[in-house]
């Protein structure tokens, strides 16, 4: 008697063998099928067949236009876009393999959609396939040829987890799953393809953890024994590799914890070797952790800070966390300016988030080279902001960073104790910034200015801890508050006064030669104008005179 359909659910997503209408055996492959049920039914010859997903699979429309381009073609989507496409989320990232062509075939899509090709590994014949929509985003489609063996499965069994080792025939739409990742997808499992799979390729240690982060996922025992293993070949790494994926784990879900567990695995003094050194050096009240704790805690705020300043946000009626509340109701208020700020880009490849947190990440790192203890034995770093500066810009410079990147690191470093001057004067004597404060810390710190803020927020309230007050957090709030507004909703008045005099005029107006003195005059008069002296051309010219008097 056939088997009862309802029954067959059990087999969703899986490859059966039948015999007589009855299902004897199953596998992830037609093959694995095969021979299971060879196992028991030597003597009969099973049916093969796929028994379709309960949940159908989620892929992006474009698929459809690829299968009809590419009618009939031997093609596999793999990867992260059949994971993804199991765990109902749609991928814009859809790596393809094939048995030969790779390029050609990327080719010949580009041509049929109307889309950017780009050669990208001619050695390897892969192929890339640009696709950008009306809206600005983008899909990209990446074709290779087989890696790891002459057969697709070789190709499965040669990447880095069962979870990514999946393949979905175009031809069919049916699912190939020699490793059984689906089986570990539902377990909520990250277990390595092979006992070889990090030492091939030990940048997978951190894409490991990544993942574990981003999906909510366990590492299975010995896949964190092989990773292990493998942290000493990372230094075969190139640094752009490195970066790269060390950039996607600060902008996923949990970066403090993402980064903790690259320290547990040991990987950290290879890719971040400054870090180190912040393990057990103490702090001096208010702090509560040593400073590599503090850290971690920082990352941790400020992934709490940005979630809920982001659009849509926390309502801070329905929050049970008074201190989120309080900031969604002093800031909330910026939530589109926030969303326009990390929408910038000052890499084409790389977003601002994750800069901020690699910035928050070496905050202190100079903190072990600067500690020292004043008359009264407390413990002072004093310094250690320029000297940290120093460092995060070396070692971004050691990943490849851009000019522009790490310079946005050399300012938020260097200047992140600014604030922390205002918002204690805030909570100590209530004293608010002045104008001339407000225009020259966006001076000197720019756009910066606004990551200052939210890393000056979330360092305070990991300094503090469980024994942060209203009053401090509100401090905090107030100063942050009163810089965005004046950088966001009064720039003309306190941070960028519109130019009245330009050098010509000094050198006119004051009697002055070319030189740097033009520039200090400039600067003087500019910063009149933010403080509220000057207003008129006239007032520019008798401000000047009189500065030249008073800075001979």
């Amino acid at each position: 008697m056939p088997d009862d359909p309802s029954s067959a659910s059990s087999y969703s997503g899986r490859w059966v063998a039948r015999v007589r209408g009855q299902i004897v055996a199953q596998g992830g492959t037609p093959e694995q099928a095969r021979l299971a049920a060879q196992s028991s039914r030597h003597k009969e010859t099973p049916e093969i067949i796929f028994m379709p997903p309960i949940t159908p699979f989620s892929f992006s429309p474009l698929l459809d236009k690829i299968r009809e381009a590419l009618p009939n073609v031997e093609l596999y989507l793999v990867g992260g876009a059949v994971r993804d496409a199991l765990l109902g989320r749609v991928s814009h990232d859809l790596d393809f393999v094939l048995p030969s062509g790779g390029i050609k075939l990327a080719r010949r899509l580009a041509d049929s959609l109307g889309a950017d090709i780009f050669p990208l590994d001619e050695e390897r014949d892969t192929g890339r396939v640009l696709i950008t929509n009306p809206d600005g985003s983008r899909d990209i489609l990446d074709f290779a040829t087989y890696r790891g063996g002459p057969t697709l499965e070789d190709d499965l069994r040669a990447r880095d987890f069962t979870i990514n080792a999946m393949a979905m025939d175009l031809r069919t739409m049916s699912l190939l799953d020699p490793l059984g990742g689906a089986s570990d997808l539902r377990a909520k499992t990250l277990r390595a393809c092979s006992d070889t799979s990090m030492s091939d390729d030990p940048i997978r240690i951190v894409r490991g953890v990544r993942l574990a982060a981003s999906l909510g996922f366990l590492i299975e025992p010995s896949t964190r024994k092989a990773m292990k293993r493998a942290v000493p070949e990372i230094e075969r790494i190139s640094p752009e590799r490195v970066r790269d994926e060390l950039f996607k784990t600060l902008d996923g879900p949990q970066p403090a914890a993402s980064v903790r567990a690259l320290e547990m695995l040991g990987i950290l003094p290879y890719i971040l070797p400054e870090l180190a050194a912040l393990k057990g050096v103490q702090q001096p009240e208010p702090h509560i952790y040593d400073v590599w704790e503090h850290t971690l805690q920082v990352l941790a705020a400020l992934e709490s800070v940005l979630a809920a300043l982001s659009v849509p946000g926390y309502d801070p009626a329905q929050t049970g966390d008074l201190f989120t509340g309080l900031l969604v109701v002093r800031l909330g208020r910026y939530r589109e300016q926030f969303a326009r700020h990390f929408a910038k880009r000052i890499n084409e490849d790389r977003d601002l988030r994750p800069l901020l947190f690699f910035a928050a990440l070496y905050h202190d790192v100079a903190k072990p080279q600067c500690a020292i203890k004043d008359e009264n034995g407390r413990i002072r770093f004093w310094g250690h902001d320029e000297r940290g500066a120093t460092l995060a810009a070396e070692r971004a410079g050691k990943l490849h960073l851009s000019n522009d990147e790490i310079a946005r690191v050399d300012a938020v470093i260097r200047h992140h104790m600014r604030l922390h001057y205002h918002i204690s004067r805030r909570d100590g004597e209530g004293k608010e910034p002045s104008r001339r404060a407000i225009y020259r810390f966006f001076r000197d710190s720019g756009e910066a200015g606004i990551d200052l803020a939210l890393l000056a927020l979330s360092d305070t309230r990991a300094t503090h801890g469980n024994h942060l007050t209203q009053q401090t957090w509100t401090a905090a709030l107030d100063v942050c508050r009163i810089f965005l507004e004046n950088y966001w909703e009064h720039p003309e008045q306190v941070v960028a006064p519109p130019k009245i005099l330009d050098g010509n005029d000094v050198m006119r107006e004051l009697a002055l030669k070319p030189g740097p003195r033009v520039g200090d005059v400039l600067e003087a008069i500019r910063e009149g104008q933010a403080t509220g002296k000057v207003s008129t051309r006239e007032e520019a010219v008798a401000f000047g005179k009189k500065w030249l008097e008073e800075n001979p």
